[in-house]
């Protein structure tokens, strides 16, 4: 894709920094906004069909919302209106802008409840959202569907799946486990807490995430749905004690109660053969390397926090 003007929402969080940096490796302009930075609220319609008709952007990457799923279960209401009336209003100040394509960004939890034989997951699986975060995103990928087929915009749809790397929060649970390990290192301490370790998910690093999404906005189909996935799945067990075997001592893991979330999946497992055969993308970092560097960018994190 030759270099255009991208605007990208949620700019300063974890995803929203990686695909500033990668959208302007490759030459793009960008407009970031976040509401951290003092950019409007996505529920503030008028401020930001305003921003977006001032930007007049090529392509709109509509990341901003609330990503968290266990606050979801004790906001629910604050996180459906973050996740779909926001995104109805990123859509609608596009259609009025006439912005050429936009990208919103959902999440593999709106397929919820699934057995061993539907996976892997393809993008024409029933919706079955178990979190209050799932419902909100599988309405906001029914809004991009509705503004496709009701108005013929030009919107793709990307669900990913779970993704890390270095600057995640330690809300996410591979990278809280990475910063409890980094912190046991400086303290000395022996004892990691943890959640349910059993949950098995399809994990891809951020930069590779990232790729795809420039790539769909280049070659996705418009109205299309595309999985942003590996193919396979590694249980939170097996992510413990690959940590576990990169830390500076010896520790021990311990279960505690208050990690546990209402409610979590069993495995979710996608298939990448679509965004595959469309825009030829595929990861090309492996999980070890991975949580090296987010292990590392916790311990740089962690050593120099005063």
């Amino acid at each position: 894709m030759p270099p255009v003007k991208a605007f990208v929402t949620g700019a300063s969080g974890f995803v929203g920094r990686h695909l500033v940096a990668h959208l302007r490796d490759c030459g793009d302009e960008v407009v970031p906004t976040d509401r951290s930075d003092g950019g409007p609220d996505l529920l503030d319609a008028d401020g930001f069909a305003t921003l977006v008709a001032e930007v007049h952007p090529d392509v709109i990457y509509h990341l901003a919302g609330q990503a968290d799923v266990g606050r979801s279960w004790t906001a629910p209401v604050e996180t459906l209106r973050a996740n779909v009336e926001g995104t109805y209003n990123v859509l609608e100040a596009a259609r009025s802008a006439e912005v050429g394509r936009v990208l919103t960004v959902t999440s593999a939890d709106i397929y919820g409840v699934v057995s061993t034989d539907e996976l892997p997951l393809t993008e024409s699986a029933p919706v079955r959202p178990v979190s209050p975060y799932a419902a909100s995103k599988a309405a906001a990928d029914l809004l991009a569907l509705q503004a496709h087929l009701g108005h013929g915009q030009d919107v793709v749809r990307a669900r990913s799946f779970n993704h890390l790397g270095p600057g995640q929060s330690d809300r996410f649970v591979c990278s809280a486990l990475a910063a409890r390990i980094a912190a046991n290192e400086l303290s000395g301490e022996t004892e990691v807490r943890a959640g349910n370790l059993s949950p098995r998910r399809d994990f891809t690093d951020v930069r590779d995430v990232v790729r795809a999404y420039r790539l769909l906005a280049e070659r996705g189909r418009s109205g299309e749905a595309y999985n942003v996935c590996t193919g396979t799945s590694t249980s939170v067990q097996e992510v413990m004690d690959r940590l576990l075997a990169m830390a500076g001592h010896e520790m021990h893991l311990s279960t505690d109660p208050e990690l546990f979330r209402p409610a979590d999946l069993v495995e979710l497992r996608g298939d990448p053969s679509r965004i595959a055969s469309d825009t030829g993308w595929a990861p090309n970092h492996v999980l070890d390397g991975t949580l090296i560097d987010l292990l590392e960018d916790w311990r740089r994190r962690l050593s120099t926090a005063d």
